[in-house]
């Protein structure tokens, strides 16, 4: 019964921002948070950028790179509960743009946030299953050293992970929420399985003094302090996803509290794993320049097999590994499709009418799970130019959802964080400087994820991040030039919730002349 009244508060306050109630509120705050620790799917993460760091400075670039960004990570997530907290739509940032600007700059500043935020969930989920295609073929050459998966192999096997979540996010909906949960368990069980066998059976430890204070950029070719920044991808990428989930608001029953929570806790969740994770791995870590020269850039296999001493010791746990890279494939791909679905709903892709449609017999977004799937997969063919493809990847993803966080974040600065005061997850004192931080790091990342890893270089080792960036640039652009500019005017709740112009839902103390 409770449940029931509090799925009807929800959609009540849903139809005040002039959106009708169409997938089912079965999602609990754990399951959000376990969606969220599931796309940051930190030993995951951190096991296939490994090579960045390791390039960038090696043990002081991997440690103390991961707390610092960590700590920025928290201070996005928290700038962003409080915003969510009083606009929980799946519309996300680029309602919340809406709704933050002057009406004069809505429209373009929802528009170009919608944007950055749906290219970055298209990418993110893309650079996940990708990597996790090419550690799948990793595991073969623990047993077959002079293994070289080809393209083709790396790209289809990239497309058979790719249709695993999507089948999952297809048939499997109602178990999303007992899946996101298992990740929670799997992940901590994995961490801790992991640091007592290589503890226990490494037969040569580095010393403390190497695993917190060694720093050698000279793999790099950049300057040596330039290189620490360049290797914070290795962090940065692995802590991106926990916006995502503000997509699956309307799959909440008290999004306004449980969505903004469980961004919250699960960075703070995902930066204590991590310092687990990596710390004993420093511990064992094998000859560093035999791990960078792995063929397929995958080094974290070589290193389970050299510290256990055996290809099945060292298969058995990534293994481990693996088990996480189907809860971050799939919850990535759920997220995207509610992003693809909800931006879609508001006319602002290509072909919406059939891309916002909601399946309910299977209870999906069936065509934005669709479109997901396709766009992903179309950007795995960059492979076949470029071997480099995974870093644009990481790297696009990186810079549009960071970007998209920080569009929300600067506008409510901008406004003296006026429509957030009420927010029922403040920041209070602390929320300009917070604020602040949080755009200063966005403004620092985005020139820092377009450089390549190291120095020279070729064709093939390039970041295309910028390159791929400015392709979905053009098409969104072009895009608005041809029917945005005439018909997009902003989310539609915005538009059709009682012709006003604010919605209900902000808070009490915000007056019209706040939005003028």
């Amino acid at each position: 019964m409770e449940t029931g009244l509090n799925d009807a508060t929800a959609n009540e306050k849903l139809a005040r921002m002039g959106y009708k109630a169409e997938l089912p509120r079965n999602l609990s705050m754990l399951s959000i948070l376990g969606l969220s620790f599931a796309i940051m799917a930190v030993p995951f993460g951190l096991s296939t950028t490994m090579y960045i760091s390791l390039t960038d400075g090696q043990a002081v670039t991997v440690i103390w790179g991961w707390v610092i960004v960590s700590l920025i990570s928290l201070s996005i997530a928290a700038s962003l509960a409080e915003i969510c907290a009083v606009y929980p739509t799946a519309g996300g940032v680029y309602y919340w743009s809406f709704m933050l600007s002057t009406k004069q700059f809505a429209p373009i500043a929802s528009w170009i946030t919608g944007w950055l935020t749906l290219v970055g969930n298209w990418t993110v989920t893309t650079s996940i299953n990708f990597s996790g295609g090419q550690l799948i073929l990793s595991a073969i050459t623990l047993w077959k050293e002079d293994f070289v998966p080809n393209a083709w192999q790396t790209v289809l096997m990239f497309w058979c992970v790719m249709l695993i979540c999507a089948l999952v996010n297809t048939f499997g909906s109602r178990y999303l929420g007992l899946i996101n949960k298992i990740c929670i368990s799997w992940t901590a069980a994995s961490v801790v399985i992991i640091m007592v066998t290589i503890l226990a059976m490494a037969d040569v430890k580095r010393s403390g003094v190497f695993v917190f204070g060694h720093y050698d950029a000279s793999e790099s070719g950049w300057p040596s302090g330039w290189a620490f920044f360049v290797g914070l991808l290795q962090a940065a990428y692995t802590l991106t996803g926990y916006g995502m989930v503000a997509s699956m608001c309307e799959e909440v029953q008290q999004p306004h509290l449980e969505v903004p929570r469980a961004m919250v806790l699960s960075v703070a969740a995902a930066g204590i794993t991590g310092v687990l994770y990596l710390i004993p791995i420093l511990f064992v870590l094998p000859d560093i320049k035999v791990l960078l020269g792995v063929a397929n850039g995958q080094p974290i296999g070589l290193l389970f097999k050299t510290v256990t001493g055996s290809a099945s010791g060292g298969f058995g746990l990534l293994f481990l590994i693996l088990g996480i890279l189907f809860f971050a494939g799939v919850g990535s791909l759920t997220a995207a499709s509610r992003c693809t679905y909800a931006f879609a709903r508001d006319g602002a892709i290509p072909g919406s009418r059939l891309w916002s449609r909601v399946n309910y017999r299977l209870d999906v977004p069936l065509w934005g799970i669709v479109l997901s799937t396709i766009v992903c997969c179309l950007l795995g063919l960059i492979y076949f130019g470029s071997t480099a493809a995974f870093n644009s990847f990481t790297g696009v993803a990186t810079i549009c959802l960071s970007t998209s966080y920080g569009a929300p974040i600067l506008i409510s600065l901008i406004r003296g964080r006026r429509l957030v005061e009420n927010s029922p997850y403040p920041l209070g004192k602390f929320g300009f400087i917070t604020n602040v931080v949080t755009i200063s790091w966005i403004c620092l990342a985005t020139v820092l994820f377009c450089m390549p890893v190291e120095l020279p270089v070729a064709a093939a080792t390039m970041n295309y991040a910028s390159v791929v960036f400015a392709g979905f640039t053009a098409i969104s652009a072009g895009w608005y030039f041809i029917r945005g500019r005439k018909s997009f005017v902003g989310p539609k709740g915005t538009v059709e919730a009682e012709g006003q112009w604010d919605v209900p839902t902000v808070p009490e103390s915000v007056n019209e002349k706040d939005k003028e």
